[in-house]
């Protein structure tokens, strides 16, 4: 087997790759004697059909099944011999596939850059240091009580933060449209669960109103039948309610899984949570220091491929995230650039760190991932078989486990240095 290989442009490879006739007719004649002996052909016994017939029958679909499969194994092999190391799969340039020729053909693809990781020795990063105080448990328990507001009827006009309850009839062209009428709806001012238009006609009515709103949709609005056209809305005020905070009683303890120990016990479980979300939280920034002074001190050279695989990716996510289902409405690469050359960097550092330390997954720490996932669940143990049946599932956790390994492998090589905080800050709790 002959084998060239060219640098075109950065880390891209441009290699042609040659494979003898001879070996490509030897394996075609291999695969002809096995799939003749369970061939049924009229006028044969079965598997007794001549090789010669047989040949001139199937001969042409054997030769493509045998080059598809030689297009494979010839290029893993060609890859060892130059000793390359591909980033992805190759896009394969056809030369000379015909039967009783040489297969001859380019592959193009991107191999990964060398790494000799770098400035692991000045590692350095601050720890915020926080606790949680007895005055960031109050905000939290009013924090709580908001998000449980009773609702209670006042005769003025409405207000961001009061809860209406309308009926309204909506028009397009004088014809209704789906979704177009309700009654008795609750609708809570500047949560933006409506149509900012329709919230802003809202605002300043009082009980009994009656007032006409004219919306337009957005063009890109979920319901296509309406998106871009405008509509008139017909709508009734029958009720204004401003929200009042709840008594701290068994009732609002309960509402929180809280059935004995009143609000003593409520206060310990709200701070024993907050506790949890600060050591995530300050574990998240000391994981973002590390990478990012990782990544300083190791600029690379990246695959293209690997950069446009990873864009597409965060194109997708993007899209799910925005209900977007059609490929022509997918938000354009350009925004995600930065965030795939990041992400493809640290994974190939992060690998080189795995790698060249020999770092082994730890079995327990997916278990306890695990775990944590599945414990928000009320079937936790369904949900965790399901997991382990999921080979992509699990392949995402190991990922996740292996890239905290390599985190804490730079931590404990790092010099780390206490910054005093409060919970507030930290964590963003009220902002």
């Amino acid at each position: 087997m002959m084998v060239s290989v060219q640098s075109t442009q950065g880390l891209e490879r441009r290699m042609e790759v040659q494979v003898p006739a001879a070996r490509v007719e030897q394996a075609v004649d291999a695969r002809l004697k096995d799939f003749s002996r369970t061939l049924r052909l009229k006028g044969f016994r079965p598997g007794k059909a001549p090789i010669k017939v047989v040949r001139q029958q199937f001969g042409s679909q054997i030769h493509r099944e045998v080059v598809s499969e030689l297009l494979r194994t010839s290029f893993t092999e060609a890859v060892t011999q130059e000793k390359l190391v591909p980033a992805a799969g190759p896009r394969i340039e056809p030369i000379s596939m015909g039967e009783g020729e040489d297969l001859k053909y380019a592959a193009i693809f991107d191999v990964l850059p060398e790494i000799k990781l770098n400035g692991l020795d000045n590692l350095a990063v601050e720890r915020p240091v926080a606790t949680v105080s007895e005055a960031d448990i109050d905000a939290m328990i009013e924090n709580l009580r908001k998000q449980r507001p009773n609702w209670k009827s006042v005769t003025r006009t409405a207000r961001n933060g009061d809860r209406v309850i309308v009926d309204f009839v909506g028009t397009i062209d004088g014809a209704s449209f789906d979704g177009s009428k309700a009654e008795g709806a609750r609708i809570v001012l500047g949560e933006g669960r409506m149509l900012p238009e329709f919230e802003r006609g809202l605002v300043g009515q009082e009980p009994g109103a009656e007032v006409p709103v004219e919306i337009r949709f957005p063009d890109d609005y979920h319901g296509k039948a309406v998106a871009g056209k405008t509509a008139l809305f017909q709508i009734k005020v029958k009720a204004v309610e401003e929200a009042e905070a709840p008594a701290l009683d068994e009732a609002f303890c309960a509402a929180f899984g809280v059935a004995e120990g009143g609000i003593e016990k409520l206060r310990q479980d709200v701070a024993d949570n907050m506790r949890r979300e600060l050591e995530q939280t300050v574990r998240v920034k000391l994981k973002s220091q590390a990478l990012d002074r990782l990544l300083a001190a190791n600029p690379l050279e990246l695959p293209a491929s690997l950069v446009e695989a990873q864009i597409r990716d965060l194109q997708i996510e993007a899209a799910r995230r925005m209900g977007v289902r059609e490929a022509s409405k997918i938000p354009p690469r350009e925004p995600f650039v930065e965030a795939a050359k990041r992400r493809v960097a640290l994974g190939l550092l992060v690998s080189e760190i795995l790698k060249s330390q020999k770092i082994q997954l730890d079995r327990a720490r997916v278990n306890a991932r695990l775990e944590e996932i599945v414990s928000t669940y009320d079937n936790p143990q369904e949900i965790m078989q399901a997991y382990r049946d999921n080979r992509e599932a699990m392949s995402q956790i190991h990922s996740l486990v292996m890239e905290e390994q390599a985190v804490d492998w730079l931590l404990e090589r790092a010099k780390v240095t206490d910054k005093p905080t409060t919970f507030k800050e930290l964590t963003n709790f009220g902002s």
